[in-house]
């Protein structure tokens, strides 16, 4: 099974960053199916959630078909590029990914309000 990652191309933050990140993955060889949930509004059901809820964070499904949201599908994004491996490493020990999610769903919050302000769905 290939990792899944669906993502919102309408927030220009999540999209450059998903842009950054698919480019080193690729860079390295690493295979991955990027689904866009933006054009793609009934993948967001793939997962398991609406399709509101997936535009407010990263959903990672892995190769195991495990999920992961939000920060955690960050450190799973990472940990799949050899050079990122050290730093999801650190943002998976428990303090720091209590702290990472705290911070992820803050800004995602915010970012998703201003996406909204902004009419970019």
């Amino acid at each position: 099974m290939v990792t899944k990652v669906y993502y919102n191309s309408a927030c220009p933050v999540c999209d450059a960053g998903i842009r950054r990140q698919r480019a080193k993955l690729d860079a390295c060889g690493v295979s991955m199916e990027w689904i866009d949930v933006h054009t793609h509004n009934q993948a967001a059901a793939e997962v398991g959630a609406d399709l509101e809820f997936v535009r407010k964070r990263l959903h990672v499904v892995g190769n195991e078909g495990e999920l992961h949201v939000g920060a955690d599908a960050i450190a799973e994004l990472m940990a799949a590029a050899p050079r990122q491996r050290g730093a999801a490493r650190l943002i998976s020990l428990p303090v720091v990914r209590r702290i990472a999610r705290a911070v992820y769903n803050a800004f995602a919050a915010e970012l998703y309000r201003w996406n909204r302000c902004k009419g970019h769905w």
